[in-house]
């Protein structure tokens, strides 16, 4: 039981603080300036990729190791496949990225805000499962040190979601949707987190040997959106300076949170 309630609050803490940035959008009128969602989403991204190596990846290898496999295949195969998972969704669910006026996936008639919170919702699955799996593997190790690390992958994802949440909130405000109801589209963009965590830790703890495929298959996922979508969002427009020191201190944040608590 408390490792379910350990787990559970981890998994709650990255959506909260999805809902936490989100409420940026109370503090402006009409938009925000564009440098500033630049570091927003370059932030994302940096940490991103910095947990998919030194939270997934690395644990993957080593866990796989520890089963007696050769230490990369799992994560290279799981690696391929979780990027394979998020290049169907992308083909599979109508949506339109924030900063972009293309239509992406099948045709749709949604409206544009629609299409928005599909986006983000997207690429909200691999951080859930991210965490969900992080502290599956603290619990089948029953490890307080696998523990901290799962804490500091949950602090770092919640770290990088307050931005993330401000990424929905505002380009929504800036399409004419009242605060209160961008506010409440940016929340329900990061449900999807609770959601595949928990799903994530059910099927490690029933499925344990191939924890370390799932690990991997994380990691992948995560990078195909860091690629996909958030580096190229945070160097649109003149300047890619804020984007690109955006992605350097995200990526600074995360692996010190790692190395430091994990």
């Amino acid at each position: 039981m408390q490792a379910v309630l350990t787990t559970g609050g981890g998994i709650g803490f990255i959506f909260g603080m999805t809902c936490l940035g989100a409420a940026t959008v109370f503090f402006f009128r009409k938009s925000a300036p564009g440098s500033f969602q630049q570091i927003f989403l370059g932030f994302a991204a940096g940490v991103m990729v910095a947990a998919s190596v030194w939270s997934l990846l690395i644990p993957a290898i080593e866990e796989a190791e520890a089963q007696g496999l050769i230490g990369w295949l799992p994560a290279a195969g799981g690696f391929a496949l979780g990027v394979l998972f998020l290049l169907g969704l992308d083909h599979l669910i109508p949506h339109i990225h924030p900063l972009s006026d293309v239509r992406e996936g099948p045709a749709s008639a949604s409206k544009r805000t629609t299409l928005l919170v599909f986006a983000v919702t997207l690429h909200n699955i691999p951080e859930g499962m991210a965490v969900g799996l992080s502290f599956a593997l603290a619990v089948q190790n029953d490890d307080p040190a696998m523990y901290t690390a799962a804490f500091a992958l949950a602090l770092g994802i919640g770290i990088q979601n307050f931005p993330e949440g401000a990424a929905v909130s505002l380009p929504l405000l800036q399409e004419g949707v009242p605060p209160g109801k961008a506010f409440g589209m940016a929340c329900l963009s990061g449900a999807v987190e609770p959601v595949f965590g928990i799903l994530a830790v059910l099927l490690a703890l029933w499925l344990g040997p191939v924890m370390p495929w799932l690990l991997s298959f994380a990691a992948g996922a995560m990078i195909y959106v860091v690629v996909e979508e958030l580096i190229p969002e945070a160097h649109l427009g003149e300047h890619s300076h804020a984007g690109t020191l955006g992605v350097m201190a995200g990526f600074l944040v995360m692996m010190t949170l790692d190395v430091a608590l994990g």
